[in-house]
């Protein structure tokens, strides 16, 4: 189908897109990489009569080293992450992360930014950005906030990004040594979103786990950081035992839509099988 009339925008700075969503209100929408937008226009699922186009933005990307922690810019795209010299020695999980990404196409105009705030239960860096405490720069009106990317999720396209708000910056806090994590991600081919994913990112002491988080996606109507399994692997070690018991805390805490990529009962238990070879493969890192 073909998108309903619009009108288009193209700001040079951020605060000039922060004037002009104040001033169309509801009617507009940021274009970022469009990957989501557009294919909801085109359904007519979506029918902004304004199409506010933030690419020209040029302090919207980047990723910068500030020491204990890495600055991504939110128009920031995939590739750029995956061949970041900062991430891949700072915050590796995110260039790994994104190599699962739809495909080299998607990965060249998808941005890390818009990923997150268009709130889409299936989009990858949500999980992500909980399991590696990430906060959040938003531009409004009233100037800059920063929110914690835990709690920034609150259902189906739902954010605490408001209206008249631009998302600025990703902050990650830099890994600590030896710190482990994982991102795995089933899906049915290539450049699909996940059946079920599992994101964590884990520490331990001795033999056993000192700091753990996991997020699931895909399983529940937002990214779904799973608690109940970080309290039933803290301070042990990690073994069939305490696999099985965060996999079934995993499974509890699932809530999954049934669609193409298969029923609840599947997704469910394909949530409990990414939660095991996440946790394996962060626990093989940590040192």
């Amino acid at each position: 189908m073909i998108p309903p009339r619009f009108e288009y925008h193209a700001p040079k700075s951020v605060s000039e897109a922060v004037a002009l969503l104040g001033e169309l209100g509801s009617d507009a929408k940021l274009l970022a990489g469009g990957h989501s937008l557009l294919p909801m226009m085109k359904l007519r699922f979506a029918e902004p009569a304004h199409l506010i186009d933030i690419n020209r933005i040029p302090e919207l990307r980047g990723i910068r080293d500030e020491g204990t922690k890495v600055v991504i810019g939110a128009m920031t795209v995939e590739n750029d992450l995956i061949a970041s010299p900062i991430l891949q020695a700072k915050v590796p999980l995110l260039c790994e992360a994104a190599l699962l990404i739809a495909d080299p196409q998607v990965r060249n105009r998808g941005t890390i930014g818009g990923d997150i705030a268009h709130g889409d239960p299936g989009n990858d860096h949500p999980a992500l950005s909980i399991v590696i405490d990430a906060s959040f720069v938003l531009e409004g009106p009233n100037g800059r906030r920063t929110v914690a990317a835990d709690g920034f999720f609150l259902g189906t396209y739902m954010t605490l990004l408001e209206e008249n708000e631009v998302m600025c910056e990703i902050h990650v806090p830099s890994f600590a040594p030896g710190t482990g994590y994982a991102y795995e991600k089933l899906k049915r081919k290539t450049g699909d979103w996940a059946t079920a994913g599992c994101a964590v990112v884990m520490r331990k002491t001795g033999d056993t786990i000192s700091h753990v988080r996991v997020a699931l996606t895909n399983v529940a109507p937002t990214a779904l950081r799973v608690q109940a399994a970080e309290a039933a692997l803290l301070g042990q070690p990690l073994n069939a035992a305490t696999l099985q018991a965060a996999a079934d805390a995993a499974t509890a805490a699932c809530d999954p839509a049934e669609d193409l990529r298969g029923d609840i009962e599947y997704k469910t238990a394909m949530a409990g099988q990414m939660v095991k070879r996440a946790l394996s493969k962060a626990w093989s890192r940590c040192s």
